[in-house]
């Protein structure tokens, strides 16, 4: 096989939470009346680190300081989550996955406590040999933790994969200096993932032949 680890990204790429947290969102900007985003106008500006998408859909931190603004947007996503649920056939494919003896991790944004409650709510949590969220709920980047996450485990590069759904993940990729397959379901649009370089599809149905 061409790889031996597979390290996912959790919201977009498993969790299929875009739709929720538009609604968050809009609920937030609504009570300022402020333009509401439509899911197309959310992939074509969300980026990382978070407070860089917030500012280019109109927050003003001079007005409300941007912690502040996500606490209160994790707080509204929180009380969503229950409605997002993993894309199709996600489950088949990670035991498919688990079954060719490749190893799995989840490397989020999402801070790590909440990461551990998502996925175990789910029932998936037996596919993967480690859950690793950040420490705030503010999703500056998950670089640090990428880096500790290889020094930790000793993965060798060459055989080593990251699978997620958006450009900062393919930077890590990049950084880490390991292959990567961005899938464009999740939170930043297919014109945008196809300018990482890397291989982009467009469900995770299509993950295992890439893999073996």
């Amino acid at each position: 096989m061409k790889y031996k680890t597979i390290i996912w990204d959790w919201n977009g790429t498993l969790l299929n939470d875009v739709t929720i947290c538009c609604i968050a969102m809009n609920g937030m900007l609504q009570k300022r009346s402020m333009p509401l985003l439509s899911e197309i106008q959310y992939k074509s500006v969300f980026t990382f680190p978070v407070k860089e998408y917030y500012e280019k859909i109109g927050w003003d931190f001079s007005i409300e300081p941007f912690n502040k603004i996500a606490i209160e947007f994790i707080d509204s996503y929180r009380d969503l989550l229950p409605q997002a649920l993993l894309f199709n056939n996600v489950r088949e494919v990670l035991n498919i996955i688990k079954n060719t003896g490749i190893q799995q991790l989840i490397l989020s944004a999402m801070q790590h406590e909440f990461l551990q409650e998502s996925v175990s709510s789910l029932g998936i949590s037996n596919y993967f040999e480690s859950l690793n969220g950040i420490s705030d709920h503010f999703a500056v980047s998950k670089q640090q933790l990428a880096q500790r996450l290889f020094e930790q485990h000793g993965f060798s590069y060459q055989d080593t994969i990251m699978i997620g759904d958006t450009l900062h993940d393919a930077e890590i990729a990049k950084e880490m200096n390991v292959d990567c397959i961005l899938i464009s379901g999740g939170h930043q649009s297919l014109e945008r993932l196809t300018e990482s370089g890397f291989r982009v599809v467009e469900t995770v149905n299509e993950i295992p032949a890439f893999l073996m």
